[in-house]
């Protein structure tokens, strides 16, 4: 039976070039034996099927659920997705997303009944401490089983324990389409033709499927310029991986060198495949003369597409005459940077689906984007190309992963007032009974944040230490905050923590303890500020701060005996300027700034502290007087790139005390450099007391001032780099501006002795 099914799904789907799910729900043993009969009745190569299993040993290419993210990019026939033992949200993200049209996604999954009770290794990473695996709830997978029980396109077969007669078929997945979808898709379409002065040869856009794609390649056409920048986002599947690899080829045919990255090659293969068919159309076939490897093709003409990691890219892209950057949502902002050294660069993105949920393109990097030199051509995809526009299986992925999760619309919040706003919790249960509720609240999430995937979603439903907490005006989501509750964790579980066990979900307690060495740390409870979001037509009109005050009001205030109660409130996050502000007004306090940058973000991350409790303040004091000993010898050595308006804004809120305790030989230095002959260099380390102290308390120097004493007393730039950063006319004009810096400094911390020395020399 399980291979005639397959058949037919497999022939509808291929009719109206659309895809099609199986469920195989059942013993994973049979399961995994029927699903071979499955895929040899598609009647495809077993080099065109990927399955994602945590067991070993089969004959198709075969990925772990940890690593499925190596089928970014891929087409498959068939993708084979075992949710037995391991089943991860991401995983089934990427699985959909790299099936053809035509082709099926094979589900192998505990019997659906049973399914949302039954927990396995993925829940167990949801089980953080001090909770266990039997606080972990279900409720994602019930909707899932909900959206495989109901969705079109989706054939279901509940697996007998022994024998083929005892399997039944609940669903059979076909949706009655058949409408040929090949010829009613836009792919089927005539194909482009060259716009009358398109540099690119004719060819490359006969190569088009869809109007989408030869607008795309025009704009790639602007890559033969220096300084041009373009931005090419799709849903999967409308070419764009297509287009950059005709415009690679079409720049090398014109004897360009075209350096291609990706997260991995086998995501810029289609890439290479469209570059290596033009260069050989275009040439004879010469192209194979110059001995061309898969990853490195060359024209007679001496130009080349050729492939590098990201790292390596990043470290040569100015050597290239241009740079293609495929899945560039999937790369971290840091490594993204790199890119703009290139002449010129293309980034392709997807906007929705597994990759486009590695936000760091669309939140951080792309306003440094419009911010560099670059001369910056957006394009956007919408036509499909490798299945039809109506594929049940995107509609069913997009619902059940909440892959185009979006806030409610500008218009139906555009009035919404801070004051009007209702707070309300967003409970688990309530979110899977109102999927309006549960879209707006996650899609504020994906909006707002370069980190939000699927495996979020079953966090937000199912994780026992998250909570979630709303805005709501006129009924529509307009903020929303995702808290975890950390520490309280027994002696013994602090004491391996100590002494480098991970302890998942845990992450302020982690890292006050493993890497700030503070075994205690872990004892106090703490609710920790996961992500907090505003809809973007809201923004700086008050709803994140309102937001964040109830949450304070909620949860916080010293209440005895409550073992509920917390005594801290924290946040971790990438450290921007602007977000040091906001936090800092909310009563947060910095006790850290990690010595590198985050991947995703690419900024440093700073954790932040807000007491509530004696035991809160403890917790507080001894970091903050940690951080402030710390930054004294290590904005010169680890954070002497961090931007100076960072460090500014992390020294204003530490809450550390400071003292100042100078020689009267270091007193005579600095007086000497802020209103006599002295240098700065005689007494550099005086000079960096008073600068911290400054700093801390809030000084009253002009922003330029305070960034002077960051960039060259702190981090020790040299004094022609400061210079030029800062925009003095000369060097002598910034040593100038650092002695009158000191001036207000040796008013507020002279000693008795400082003071007089300086009448010595106003007097004069």
């Amino acid at each position: 039976m399980i291979a005639g099914v397959a058949r037919d799904l497999r022939a509808e789907a291929e009719r109206a070039n659309e895809r099609r799910v199986l469920v195989l729900a059942g013993d994973r043993d049979r399961a995994v034996d029927v699903a071979y009969d499955a895929v040899e009745a598609l009647g495809v190569a077993d080099e065109s099927v990927s399955i994602v299993s945590t067991r070993e040993g089969f004959r198709f290419e075969e990925h772990r659920p940890r690593n499925a993210d190596e089928l970014l990019g891929r087409t498959r026939d068939a993708v084979v997705l075992d949710c037995h033992e391991q089943f991860v949200p991401n995983a089934l993200g990427r699985a959909v997303g790299a099936v053809d049209g035509g082709g099926l996604l094979i589900l192998l999954t505990p019997a659906l009944d049973d399914w949302p009770a039954i927990r396995d290794r993925f829940d167990d990473s949801l089980a953080v401490p001090p909770f266990g695996m039997d606080d972990v709830t279900g409720r994602f997978r019930e909707r899932l089983v909900s959206t495989l029980r109901t969705h079109p396109g989706v054939g279901v077969v509940a697996l007998g324990d022994d024998e083929a007669d005892d399997d039944a078929l609940e669903r059979d997945g076909l949706t009655g389409n058949a409408v040929d979808g090949r010829d009613e898709s836009a792919a089927s379409a005539d194909p482009p033709s060259a716009p009358p002065d398109a540099t690119f040869p004719a060819t490359a856009y006969g190569a088009c499927l869809t109007a989408d794609q030869a607008r795309a390649l025009r704009a790639f056409e602007a890559l033969a310029d220096p300084g041009s920048a373009v931005v090419v986002e799709s849903d999967r599947g409308r070419g764009k991986s297509s287009a950059a690899g005709l415009a690679a080829g079409a720049l090398a045919l014109a004897g360009r060198d075209v350096l291609v990255t990706a997260p991995a090659f086998r995501n810029a293969a289609e890439v290479f495949a469209r570059a290596r068919e033009l260069i050989e159309g275009e040439t004879d076939g010469r192209e194979g003369e110059n001995d061309a490897s898969e990853r490195d093709l060359r024209t007679p003409a001496g130009g080349r597409v050729r492939f590098l990691s990201p790292a390596a890219a990043a470290e040569v892209a100015a050597e290239a005459d241009a740079v293609v950057v495929d899945e560039a949502a999937a790369l971290p902002v840091r490594l993204l940077e790199g890119f703009l050294d290139a002449p010129a660069v293309a980034f392709c993105t997807t906007v929705h689906g597994y990759e486009g949920a590695g936000r760091g393109f669309a939140v951080r990097f792309r306003e440094r984007l419009l911010d560099s030199q670059f001369a910056v051509r957006d394009v956007r995809l919408d036509e499909p190309i490798r299945y039809a526009r109506n594929d049940p299986v995107e509609a069913w992925a997009s619902r059940a992963l909440l892959l185009d999760a979006r806030p409610a619309v500008d218009v139906a919040v555009a009035d919404a007032a801070v004051g009007d706003a209702t707070y309300r919790a967003l409970d688990p249960d309530d979110l899977l009974a109102d999927e309006t509720l549960l879209a707006e609240a996650f899609g504020l999430l994906v909006a707002a944040h370069y980190r939000t995937e699927p495996n979020d979603l079953a966090r937000l439903l199912d994780a026992p230490n998250l909570v979630a907490r709303a805005l709501v005006a006129d009924g529509r989501v307009v903020a929303v905050a995702l808290l975890a509750r950390e520490g309280g964790l027994d002696a013994a579980t602090r004491r391996g923590m100590y002494e480098g066990e991970r302890v998942r979900g845990n992450m302020v307690p982690d890292v006050l303890t493993s890497q700030l060495r503070d075994e205690a740390a872990a004892a106090p409870r703490g609710l920790r500020t996961v992500r907090i979001a505003t809809h973007h037509a809201l923004r700086d009109a008050g709803f994140g701060s309102r937001l964040l005050d109830e949450v304070h009001a909620e949860f916080g205030g010293d209440r005895p005996g409550d073992e509920e109660g917390l005594d801290y409130f924290s946040v971790g996050y990438g450290t921007t300027p602007r977000l040091l502000r906001f936090w800092t007004r909310a009563g947060y306090r910095i006790v850290h700034l990690s010595t590198t940058r985050n991947d995703a973000s690419g900024e440093y991350s700073a954790i932040m502290l807000r007491p509530e409790t004696d035991a809160g303040g403890d917790l507080l004091d001894r970091h903050a007087v940690a951080f402030r000993d710390r930054e004294r010898d290590g904005l010169s050595d680890a954070h002497r790139d961090v931007d100076p308006d960072v460090v500014r804004g992390a020294l204003r809120a530490c809450s550390a005390p400071v003292s100042v305790d100078l020689t009267d030989t270091e007193w005579r230095s600095v007086v000497g450099a802020s209103v006599g002959p002295g240098m700065y260099d005689t007494a550099p380390g005086a000079f960096r007391d008073l600068a911290l102290a400054a700093l801390i308390e809030g000084s009253e120097l002009e922003e330029r001032q305070e960034r002077l004493l960051v960039r060259k007393v702190l981090q020790g730039r040299p004094w022609e780099e400061v210079a030029t950063e800062l925009d003095f006319v000369s060097t002598s004009a910034c040593m100038r501006a650092l002695g009158d810096a000191y001036v207000p400094i040796v008013e507020r911390y002279g000693t008795e002795f400082a003071l007089a020395e300086r009448e010595r020399f106003i007097s004069d």
